[in-house]
């Protein structure tokens, strides 16, 4: 008995926790056209403006074109990491495999910070599809825009240091960031990650956006028309830093902050960022919300011309500034 009302307490908890942690941030309408100075509520160690670097449309475009090609046997992941790899070489960065398991082949590249006790952020995405799905959406999007990320920040100088990690085998189960979060596990300089997982395809038809029945409140939208960010309550400086990335003319950035008990919310640890929570590790999981929203996942009719083109710009842009001010951020969550 004593078990039982634990957990209807725990699950109590979840209730309250989700119910506090919904945000819904206003789009806001002004022109986005170059690098800005921006003052950020996120702490930065710096008195100085955060400059936010401006994506390129044609670049994420051409990578998400390129990548759009079924990424399931041995022989075409190998062939999208060759793509990968000479982006990221093109860009200036030097790429290390990391093999795991029986053929899995994890892509990771490192920009060392300038702060001398500054930790590393790492953004990641995998880049394997399921059987027979070209994977525009899942996940060419999000390799695409950390493709853009590298090239944008690759110079730069920042007080965290940047890691890109593209992971193998998500569709087989999250095995690609399984085995990278074993080895991180004596890593503490380690300040957390950002997963994308989908960016790219927005519906305005009402009542096209579902959620996951779990949810005990009444969703603020039926559209889907925001860029969806995950994140884990012990850790509210990453889910922050969407929230102060949000730009004029960029998608609606809708947050949620739940406790790392993914028994009671099965749709919410999906993908690759719930192998860093149940390290105990802070992560986001950033997403246009897949088959809640999107009728193409895991089908062959997920290519290119099945995406949203400006919601996909304005969602990489998202990411980008929030990498901006976490890389810029002061230590601590």
């Amino acid at each position: 008995m004593r078990r039982r009302w634990l957990g209807v307490l725990l699950f109590l908890v979840t209730i309250a926790a989700v119910l506090l942690g919904w945000g819904l941030h206003p789009q806001r309408f002004l022109p986005l056209a170059r690098e800005v100075e921006y003052s950020s509520p996120f702490r930065v160690s710096s008195d100085m403006p955060l400059v936010l670097p401006r994506s390129n449309s044609d670049r994420l475009i051409a990578d998400v074109e390129q990548l759009a090609f079924v990424r399931h046997e041995a022989a075409d992941r190998a062939r999208a990491r060759s793509y990968i790899v000479q982006q990221l070489q093109s860009a200036g960065w030097q790429v290390q495999e990391q093999p795991f398991g029986e053929g899995g082949v994890n892509l990771v590249a490192e920009r060392p910070g300038n702060g001398s006790t500054a930790g590393v952020i790492l953004l990641g995405a995998h880049y394997d599809t399921v059987e027979d799905s070209p994977g525009a959406d899942d996940n060419a999007t999000a390799v695409a825009t950390l493709l853009e990320t590298a090239r944008l920040f690759q110079q730069k100088q920042t007080p965290r240091s940047l890691r890109l990690v593209f992971f193998d085998l998500e569709e087989a189960g999250l095995l690609g960031s399984e085995a990278y979060v074993q080895q991180l596990q004596s890593e503490p300089t380690f300040d957390g990650a950002v997963i994308l997982d989908m960016l790219g395809y927005a519906c305005q038809t009402p009542g096209c956006q579902t959620f996951p029945s779990v949810l005990p409140i009444a969703p603020p939208t039926d559209r889907g028309n925001f860029l969806g960010v995950i994140g884990d309550q012990g850790h509210p400086a990453l889910t922050q830093s969407f929230t102060d990335a949000n730009q004029p003319n960029l998608p609606q950035v809708l947050t949620l902050s739940v406790p790392t008990m993914g028994r009671f919310t099965p749709d919410l640890v999906r993908s690759d960022h719930a192998p860093f929570w149940r390290s105990g590790r802070g992560a986001v999981l950033v997403t246009d919300t897949a088959n809640f929203r999107n009728p193409h996942y895991h089908q062959p009719s997920d290519t290119p011309e099945t995406i949203d083109r400006d919601f996909f710009l304005g969602s990489a842009q998202t990411v980008i500034n929030a990498i901006a001010i976490l890389l810029q951020g002061a230590i601590g969550n």
